[in-house]
């Protein structure tokens, strides 16, 4: 989801919004579910406007509150309507009986879901569960979802897919996939990272017309990175002005993680570029890629003086664990310089902590786990707690690899939503070391710099895949997309 809110928050906080909107602006709760159901059938007819028939799954909240709302919409304008409801709708309470109540008055068809039914429409509506689930579904209403994600039907979720948790975006035991979701009042941050981009399908903001002024009041949990651009260059501009990276890395068997991290820092705009590596690697590593300045270093001792030159270093990208790598990276962690710690370079780091705050670090999930002491399990449990215990260790700005990756820093935790499946091959993450290498080295704050370098690492992927499959994505495919910053 490129476009859309930025700000995005917690399900206490939405429920909290939706207080506010009721208490200080006239609006009640049952206006905020007719203003739900208006925008969910809205985006029905837009994506299907050939639908005959709808069948709706109905739980025992107000999220079911809003499938009743939708399936009276849906009678209203002529189609085949049948509600599967998987509790005894008489058992409601509050708005959500209302709504069932407006749509029994309205001849609707309601039957009790049960497992061995049959289920034929054009549309599946899930309005199972709404944000506040937080438990694994089991029993009926697993068998329900099990069902739903059989079928060969378009699926929209009302505010959430039921079973994905609204705020950590893991799943819960089982979880509807949906084709598109209509997310309400304010866009929850579980939506976008984690297992929760497997199921969301499209996603579809409508505010309700909750004024302005309500989301003044509350904090939001975590933002959106969107695009910023690079200022144009003054026509006088020399490398000097630039930077110069330092690239640490390369053991045996792995020379091409530096040298992709080394371009990838030139291809964002690194004035020079410089690679630490093994002495018999240092005569090859730029014959394809001349611009690189590749030294061999086999002891700390060597490495001083091009730690000296570099303005940014970049330690990790094929490092290993040996006795060489421990000794750069022991080097390295005590110069002051502005650092991204990559790679085995996290590894050694969860060895012996340290914390600085003139650091970014860019774990994946197993990484992360090594770094905390946990299982890549916890790690994705919540991921949003996972970045910010790590910041809160280790200091400096921390980025969480993945689907929905998170930068945190001190003050606040961030997520990219550019990238796609054809990244989850190898030499990805040293590309995305090297682009915030050179965002960092051209003047950008560690903040930004990780921030960008994702979503520009992100973006420049989608764009090597738009008239292509995903599948085969290579990492140097994205060294030429890099540049188009300004596009």
């Amino acid at each position: 989801m490129q476009n859309g809110p930025i700000n995005l928050y917690r399900a206490e906080q939405v429920r909290e919004l939706e207080r506010l909107a009721i208490r200080y602006q006239g609006i009640t709760s049952f206006d905020l579910m007719t203003r739900a159901s208006m925008a969910v059938f809205a985006c029905m007819k837009h994506r299907w406007p050939k639908m005959h028939s709808v069948a709706l799954f109905c739980g025992a909240g107000n999220n079911a509150g809003d499938g009743y709302m939708v399936a009276r919409l849906a009678l209203l304008a002529g189609l085949k309507v049948i509600v599967y409801s998987l509790v005894d709708p008489e058992s409601l309470s509050g708005d959500a009986l209302l709504a069932y109540r407006q749509y029994q008055e309205a001849q609707g068809e309601i039957i009790l879901f049960q497992s061995e039914q049959l289920i034929a429409a054009d549309v599946f509506v899930d309005a199972l569960f709404g944000i506040g689930l937080s438990r694994p579904i089991t029993g009926l209403y697993a068998q329900a979802i099990a069902m739903i994600n059989a079928a060969a039907v378009q699926v929209i979720a009302i505010d959430i897919p039921s079973g994905i948790h609204a705020d950590t975006g893991c799943v819960m035991a089982c979880a509807v996939k949906a084709h598109c979701t209509v997310s309400f009042v304010a866009l929850k941050q579980g939506l976008l990272t984690g297992q929760a981009v497997d199921y969301c399908g499209d996603i579809i903001y409508d505010s309700l017309a909750v004024p302005d002024a309500v989301f003044i009041e509350i904090k939001p949990a975590a933002v959106r990175i969107t695009k910023a651009l690079m200022p144009p260059r003054d026509r006088y501009s020399h490398k000097g002005r630039y930077g110069h990276v330092l690239i640490i890395g390369g053991d045996h068997g792995y020379t091409g993680a530096a040298r992709l991290a080394g371009e990838a820092a030139l291809r964002v705009g690194a004035g020079l570029v410089s690679i630490a590596t093994r002495a018999e690697h240092a005569a090859l590593m730029n014959i394809s890629r001349p611009e690189l300045m590749c030294h061999g270093i086999e002891s700390p001792e060597q490495l001083a003086l091009l730690l000296e030159k570099a303005s940014v270093v970049v330690i990790g990208p094929g490092l290993g664990q040996s006795d060489w790598a421990t000794s750069l990276f022991n080097k390295t962690v005590n110069t002051g310089k502005p650092m991204i710690i990559d790679a085995d370079a996290l590894n050694l780091l969860a060895k012996i902590p340290s914390a600085n705050e003139n650091w970014i670090l860019t774990p994946h999930p197993g990484e992360a786990a090594r770094l905390l002491h946990a299982t890549k399990a916890d790690i994705e449990q919540d991921r949003f707690a996972s970045v910010t215990a790590i910041q809160s260790q280790y200091n400096g700005i921390v980025l969480l690899k993945g689907a929905g990756t998170l930068v945190a820093s001190a003050d606040d935790c961030a997520i990219s939503t550019t990238g796609n499946p054809g990244m989850a091959t190898g030499g990805m993450g040293d590309v995305l070391a090297g682009v915030i290498a050179g965002l960092l080295a051209q003047g950008l704050s560690l903040k930004e710099a990780a921030q960008q370098g994702a979503y520009h690492h992100g973006l420049a992927a989608d764009r090597a895949v738009q008239k292509k499959a995903e599948r085969g994505l290579l990492a140097s495919d994205l060294m030429s997309y890099l540049r188009l910053w300004s596009l």
